[in-house]
């Protein structure tokens, strides 16, 4: 499980050093969001083509443990 989290990365002068997804320029937060807004992980992984599910899986554990 804990090797999700290495799909986060955080990167000073990247998106304000906020946590992203895989150093593309997606925020965790904005994934996280998006969930809680009820999107669906496949409407967000239409939207997201370079997403994969384990991005979104990473992005709950990533929450989970904050």
């Amino acid at each position: 499980m804990s090797s999700l989290l290495t799909r986060i990365s955080q990167t000073p002068g990247q998106c304000g050093g906020r946590p992203c997804i895989r150093g593309m320029r997606i925020r965790v937060s904005d994934i996280l969001e998006m969930l809680a807004e009820m999107v669906s992980v496949n409407e967000i992984l239409a939207d997201f083509p370079d997403l994969e599910l384990a991005d979104i899986q990473a992005c709950l554990l990533f929450a989970a443990r904050l």
